[in-house]
């Protein structure tokens, strides 16, 4: 177990199991440094125990680069519910976890993710304040998507020379909240999509809204596209589906889109420009934790403005640099946290991460 703590870097995990309830979580924390670790829960079927733990140690540790990069005062963390057999009461199982939650007393702020939804978020919400979704919060997945909406729009007009995006095909995988909302901004820009999605309503939604060409979910990297948009679970990009790809630009809302990191390099090789999930997905974690924060409109809309030029800046660095965008990403993040008095664990370009193969419930 230490070994996957110290290959990711995670300060700290904490395991609840309850037998009545039928809860078996586990919740990593990356780094604190600027803040409380902030990241979301997800309820999923993992194929073992040990992957639940490096699911959640790789994404609590995006998480802290992620809130490094977007400036925001807060940490990495993130929480992964074990899904218990059917039937199961979901109320209590999320009490439970609300329970869970309070009783390390800040240190950790959930909110919703993967196989999770707002009505978890209300349960949870009745038994701590440290949550930042909530139906008194509102939705985050419409400002994730407008920030890599906006972030799309930054990476196609460097290498077009312009940022209009009529016309500019691109391929979504995964039409979850985030991705059809991605897919609706993509539409009202004048692209023209490709899209799947393991539920055959949300696909053929797509097609009857926007217009989208609609594909099986294994034919979906294959498609010839301007931009690939992974915006559902990561590890999507394997040693089997980078040879498939036919595009130029990878962005998506998707966290740990690659199964193994150093697959950054071979795409940077290739001459496929990567965006890393944690510099163009941080719109929900901004607009969640603003919230949390009782921060205003103004006061978000504001730094929502701000994804744009992290992005501009990174692709900047990383040409400055002649290294890929996720390596640039990386270093980034590392120096607000250096300049905050944390040195954080690099990943080294080279280590295997264990791709996390698990069905969303």
């Amino acid at each position: 177990m230490f070994d996957i703590l110290n290959q990711y870097g995670v300060s700290d995990v904490h395991l609840k199991n309850d037998p009545t309830s039928g809860l078996q979580a586990v919740i990593a924390i990356h780094d604190t440094t600027l803040g409380p670790a902030v990241g979301g829960c997800r309820l999923i079927r993992y194929t073992n125990q040990e992957d639940a733990l490096i699911d959640a140690a790789r994404l609590a540790r995006g998480m802290t680069y992620k809130a490094a990069l977007a400036g925001l005062p807060a940490g990495g963390g993130k929480a992964v519910i074990l899904s218990p057999p059917e039937p199961f009461e979901r109320a209590a199982l999320f009490r439970s976890f609300g329970d869970f939650i309070d009783s390390l007393n800040g240190r950790y702020v959930t909110a919703l993710d993967s196989g999770t939804n707002l009505d978890d978020m209300d349960i949870v919400a009745s038994r701590t304040r440290h949550v930042s979704s909530s139906t008194l919060l509102g939705d985050c997945s419409l400002p994730t998507a407008r920030g890599i909406f906006s972030g799309i729009q930054v990476v196609y007009g460097q290498q077009r020379g312009h940022g209009n995006l009529q016309g500019a095909r691109v391929a979504i995988q995964g039409l979850g909240h985030v991705g059809m909302n991605l897919a609706r901004l993509l539409h009202q820009a004048g692209a023209q999509l490709i899209v799947s999605d393991i539920d055959t309503t949300r696909a053929d939604q797509a097609r009857e809204r926007f217009n989208a060409q609609v594909v099986p979910p294994e034919h979906i990297y294959a498609q010839p596209c301007d931009i690939f948009a992974p915006c559902g679970l990561g590890g999507v990009i394997n040693e089997t589906t980078i040879d498939l790809l036919r595009c130029p630009i990878i962005a998506g809302a998707a966290n740990n889109q690659l199964a193994d990191e150093s697959l950054a390099e071979v795409l940077q090789d290739r001459g496929m420009l990567y965006i890393p999930d944690f510099a163009i997905n941080a719109g929900g974690l901004i607009y969640a934790l603003m919230k949390y924060r009782n921060a205003d409109d103004t006061e978000i809309e504001q730094r929502l403005s701000q994804i744009p030029t992290t992005i501009t800046a990174l692709l900047h660095h990383a040409s400055r640099n002649r290294t890929s965008p996720w390596h640039s990403a990386l270093k980034m993040a590392e120096a607000k946290l250096q300049g905050a008095g944390k040195i954080p664990v690099s990943p080294a370009a080279d280590a295997p991460t264990n791709s996390v193969l698990a069905m969303a419930q």
